[in-house]
């Protein structure tokens, strides 16, 4: 016999039932689990009614914001109307209207639209896409791909291969054989032999080197056997590293002088999170694949995609060849209808444009923090910025990993949290809080993160 939810203790119910992702379940054997009940525009609320800055948009999700009455109710209306029907060989009228919408946002001939229904799947999506092109085009041998140190990119098998965190990785091996890993944008850590007399690195130059790296690994593995390069706009594990000038034009004539594919993972950077609706848009290049999902509905229902390119595409619309690949849900009714409101609510309420005007703003007022002995660097770009911490500023000296568990796991997660902020501290990389709130934030939501920051870095301080 199941309890009634309202006379039950949620807490306890979740630790005994609820599987959390990414998530150490012994910490909340004697402690509550946090529950979010409620959310309005910036903000959300637990289940004690303490309200919360939503400093991460839920996971880089909630573009348009909490509270969005229009969304649910498409999301009902398409529910009443087809509330399932899969696009295995079949099409369903709001899949169709999306697919052209999506094609009609991104950049240079990037026209085919196939649908998943998250990020991970996303990106699984291009890797299996650019293996059996390169067999399709006469081209067996050339299955590997080259991603990033620390990257990100999901946890599906090969997904999971593509991501530079060993950590993440270890528990699951072995892995899609095939993957290999080039240095990242990291400025802030870029090499010593890169800087000029003055101690510091020139962007440009940086910039060419980091993408030189990538062409160094495509020749090692041997441009015959390397079917595709994945990166994302803005690298989002480490603590959003920037590209610099030039990165994005060098790395797309290296793909093009090896033949090999340029998948763009705007998982988190596409719609709105860098104020355009593509990050390839932010930094001009086209790639030949955008793998896209969480903003697409600002997670009023799920669904991921894989956009791809005409060239690309175009062995697979011959004969009977076939891309035998799919997901049941993929392109799912109630979520393409949401997401083509809430792309709606883009156009009409300027989101993207509203980026761009206060992109500066946010960066200049979480800058105000650098006079804080534990912050080493602030960067990112759009929405999307990451602050790093440190022990020393003078040698960027990080934390041990005795400090990084008392200090940003033992104490900063939790205080930010008690203070009002919901956000990121991580240690992927180097230790880093990161902050992605929704694309309606405003000064007076900037100003509230960064004091909520001061006071808990301050106090992380103290501590280490």
């Amino acid at each position: 016999m199941t309890a009634d939810p309202a006379q039950k203790d949620l807490s306890k119910t979740a630790y005994d039932h609820l599987w959390m992702h990414f998530t150490r379940m012994s910490s909340y054997e004697n402690s509550p689990v946090p529950t979010i009940v409620k959310g309005e525009g910036t903000y959300i609320w637990d289940d004690k009614g303490r309200k919360y800055i939503d400093g991460l948009a839920g996971l880089f999700v909630v573009q348009a914001g909490h509270g969005r009455t229009e969304l649910a109710e498409v999301a009902a209306k398409q529910a009443k109307e087809l509330a399932f029907f899969p696009i295995w060989s079949y099409a369903h009228p709001k899949a169709v209207e999306l697919a052209e919408r999506l094609a009609n946002y991104a950049p240079g001939d990037l026209n085919k639209v196939f649908f998943s229904t998250g990020g991970g799947e996303a990106v699984e999506t291009a890797w299996k896409l650019a293996k059996q092109y390169f067999k399709l085009t006469g081209k067996p041998t050339k299955y590997k791909v080259i991603s990033r140190a620390i990257a990100y990119h999901g946890t599906p098998q090969g997904a999971l291969s593509i991501t530079g965190l060993p950590g993440l990785k270890a528990p699951f091996e072995p892995l899609v054989p095939g993957t290999h890993k080039a240095p990242n944008t990291n400025i802030y850590r870029a090499p010593h032999y890169l800087e000029g007399p003055d101690g510091t690195v020139d962007p440009e130059a940086y910039g060419r080197w980091c993408a030189d790296q990538v062409e160094e690994a495509i020749l090692f593995e041997g441009p015959e056997t390397v079917a595709a390069v994945f990166v994302e706009p803005v690298q989002n594990a480490g603590g959003c590293f920037p590209p610099p000038p030039g990165y994005f034009q060098r790395l797309r004539e290296i793909c093009d002088r090896h033949d090999v594919l340029l998948v763009s993972d705007e998982v988190i950077c596409a719609f709105g999170r860098l104020g355009t609706m593509f990050g390839a848009d932010k930094f001009g290049y086209v790639p030949d694949m955008i793998t896209c999902a969480k903003g697409m509905t600002s997670g009023y229902s799920p669904i991921g995609a894989t956009i791809i390119s005409d060239r690309i595409a175009e062995p697979f619309y011959k004969g009977d060849n076939t891309f035998l690949h799919g997901y049941t849900f993929a392109g799912h009714p109630v979520s393409s209808a949401v997401a083509l409101a809430n792309l709606d609510i883009f156009e009409r309420e300027g989101l993207n444009q509203h980026v761009l005007d206060n992109e500066s703003r946010f960066l200049a007022t979480l800058s105000k923090l650098r006079d804080l002995p534990i912050v080493g660097d602030v960067r990112g770009n759009g929405y999307f910025y990451g602050i790093e911490l440190v022990k020393d500023k003078a040698t960027k000296e990080t934390f041990n990993d005795e400090e990084t568990e008392r200090v940003l796991y033992g104490f900063l997660s939790k205080a930010l949290f008690d203070n009002g902020l919901y956000c990121r501290a991580d240690d992927r990389g180097d230790p880093v809080v990161q902050l992605a709130p929704p694309l309606i934030s405003d000064q007076k939501t900037f100003d509230e993160i960064e004091q909520i920051l001061r006071t808990s870095l301050t106090d992380a301080w103290a501590k280490l």
